[in-house]
């Protein structure tokens, strides 16, 4: 069996076995990260790979950790954030009670983005009113995020009146986020490509995801995005992301990297 089939029956199995279709993300990029992965653990074949983590729970989460590339930091690319607070909430805010704003970290890796919204969100709402949704494929890093443990690297970007606010040293270079911010975000597995989204959303935040699916799954994404979305609400998208075909999902463009739903048709 040449390689070319054997990558082909492993997405296969690999589909059957974790509901994750590796044909919705771009191949040449996935493949190499995957064929890396399985080197490193000293297999020939993709199959054999894929026995081994049948068998191997803790094999299973570093490959599904080592797929969905979790890099994440607070408050990452600081002026997008800057427009989400001055301009992008301020927005929200017109069309809705404060205490009643939905949103939805969609791909929250370990919980950088939703408490870094959390946090934002605090300057204009008490944090016990305050509640963000945060979904994301991994488990791992999900559990991560419930822990809300971090490095200073994590945190080189953040504003000092946050850094101050809502974090404790408890070690060498360990930060833990408050109790009162970790309450305001529900964490859950989910995954984008197959499961329900949830619904009557202001604020969907998916930054950084986008670029690692082919287009037509990206554009099922953003369709059920938009279907997700109050009137007026927002999809927040990463630095090096872009939606081309933003009419056909009943959105438009606002300011870099912000969409907002439009009226339905």
């Amino acid at each position: 069996m040449n390689t070319f089939q054997d990558y082909d029956l492993f997405k296969k199995k690999f589909y059957e076995h974790s509901n994750i279709d590796l044909n919705l993300y771009k191949e040449k990029q996935m493949k190499r990260r995957i064929t890396s992965l399985i080197e490193r653990y000293g297999h020939k074949s993709y199959i054999s790979f894929l026995s081994r983590i049948k068998t191997d729970p803790e094999l299973y989460d570093i490959f599904i950790n080592y797929l969905t590339i979790n890099v994440s930091e607070f408050y990452r690319n600081p002026n997008q954030w800057i427009l989400f607070e001055k301009d992008v909430l301020n927005g929200v805010f017109k069309h809705n009670n404060k205490a009643d704003i939905r949103i939805w970290s969609s791909a929250c890796s370990t919980g950088d983005e939703p408490y870094t919204a959390v946090m934002i969100l605090n300057k204009y709402i008490p944090l016990h009113k305050i509640k963000v949704l945060a979904t994301d494929i991994d488990i791992g890093a999900i559990n991560k995020a419930k822990a809300g443990l971090y490095t200073s690297r994590s945190l080189k970007d953040l504003p000092e009146e946050y850094f101050k606010k809502h974090f404790t040293l408890i070690g060498d270079d360990t930060y833990e986020i408050s109790a009162e911010v970790k309450n305001c975000v529900e964490f859950k597995q989910l995954n984008l490509l197959e499961d329900p989204y949830p619904q009557k959303l202001d604020i969907i935040i998916c930054r950084n995801v986008l670029i690692y699916f082919t287009e037509d799954a990206k554009d099922r994404i953003i369709k059920k995005f938009s279907q997700s979305l109050n009137p007026n609400g927002i999809i927040f998208i990463g630095s090096t992301e872009q939606i081309m075909n933003y009419n056909q999902f009943n959105i438009r463009p606002i300011d870099t990297f912000f969409y907002q739903k439009t009226d339905s048709v």
